[in-house]
């Protein structure tokens, strides 16, 4: 099939119009009400397992770079940026020109709704996912279009690349998917690519692809040169434990790395995050290591749920989804009776409970709460 839209050198003039056009920021207010509403942590003692974070936190070598950072914290971080854009651009195998920093990945995905959407272009994203990229949308004044996924919880790719039409500024595509925890396989993300136009860029969040270990799961990070519309992101925040120091990345294009650029935040990268990050990427045994105590203490809450006959959505992730057979609501405010912070209330999944992996100790306590909150019978608890 032929595949349609612009080619390199016209796509290259698109994004130049775009970093050549004034683009004047949303006030501060609209991008605060635009922001997903999560409910206040009480988190003294509690256990928490609300949010998809790695219970244990940063290396041993990335928390001795933590605490060594603090001779440069009364320098701007301006040189210790350029450490790390050449430290990932290494690891990948790019030029800097086509890596971009955030203050986690949340950054880049607002980056690139200001670099590619506007109130004349849509974006077309799966629900339920990561919700980041639709809220800054509506920053934007763009039009948001959300496409279902499948009866499987699976990216409907059909039905949006459908939808992915010559006024499509960004696509968006969490793989793994938050909150459902499915992936779209890398063959799959091929034909879409092949499918929609160039115009449209397409953001694949690989937030959790650490813990992805199906076969058909493969990064696109190496598809840069052939997609001259496809950007990645990536964060420190989950395999690599720094969910709470905001460092997130992206790879694409040089010429699409320049246009998300224009909007970044200045200085918005702290020194003590970026040291720990460039040593993190030079320790594959902790990534190993992360891997196996979390997709293992996955693997053990999947078969306590089949013991209790229960239905859950096989995860790529750090973090599950179960169905308890009625609105998560009351059930999430029992868990936090009992001390245990769950995950929020989905929309479009108001039945289903998504909880992150903690500590092994951490999980039996949550699933001794759950067969009292919710007996495998499906009764309600007295």
């Amino acid at each position: 099939m032929k595949k349609s839209g612009l080619n390199r050198r016209e796509f290259a003039q698109s994004v130049g119009a775009v970093l050549g056009g004034a683009m004047v920021l949303p006030a501060f207010t609209e991008t605060l009400a635009a922001r997903p509403q999560h409910a206040p942590r009480s988190s003294d003692g509690a256990i928490q397992i609300d949010s998809n974070e790695n219970p244990y936190g940063p290396s041993p070598r990335a928390r001795e770079a933590i605490t060594n950072s603090e001779t440069i914290a009364c320098r701007y971080p301006d040189v210790t940026e350029a450490r790390m854009i050449d430290a990932i651009a290494k690891y990948h195998k790019v030029p800097v020109t086509q890596v971009a920093l955030g203050c986690g990945s949340t950054e880049i995905l607002r980056m690139a709704d200001t670099a590619f959407l506007g109130p004349d272009k849509n974006v077309v994203a799966a629900a339920p996912t990561y919700e980041a990229v639709l809220s800054f949308a509506k920053v934007m004044h763009a039009n948001a279009i959300s496409v279902p996924q499948t009866k499987d919880h699976l990216h409907d790719l059909d039905a949006m690349a459908a939808k992915t039409t010559g006024s499509t500024g960004l696509v968006y595509i969490c793989n793994p998917n938050n909150p459902t925890g499915t992936i779209v396989s890398k063959v799959a993300i091929g034909k879409f690519m092949d499918r929609v136009p160039q115009s449209a860029m397409v953001l694949v969040d690989e937030a959790y692809c650490h813990f992805a270990d199906d076969p058909a799961y493969g990064s696109v990070i190496d598809w840069i040169g052939k997609y001259p519309n496809l950007i990645v992101a990536r964060t420190f925040s989950k395999i690599y434990g720094m969910a709470g120091m905001r460092l997130g990345y992206a790879i694409g294009t040089s010429q699409t790395i320049q246009a998300m650029r224009a909007s970044k935040l200045w200085s918005s990268n702290n020194t003590a995050v970026m040291t720990a990050a460039m040593v993190s990427l030079s320790d594959p045994d902790h990534v190993v290591d992360q891997q196996k105590k979390i997709n293992g203490t996955r693997k053990w809450l999947c078969t306590e749920l089949e013991k209790d006959g229960r239905t859950y959505i096989p995860s790529q992730t750090n973090f599950v989804m179960i169905h308890v057979g009625r609105d998560v609501t009351p059930i999430i405010q029992a868990f936090g009776q009992r001390e245990i912070l769950v995950g929020r209330k989905f929309t479009t999944m108001e039945n289903w409970l998504r909880v992150s992996m903690g500590t092994p100790e951490e999980m039996q306590k949550f699933v001794a709460a759950l067969r009292e909150i919710v007996p495998a019978n499906g009764a309600k608890a007295s």
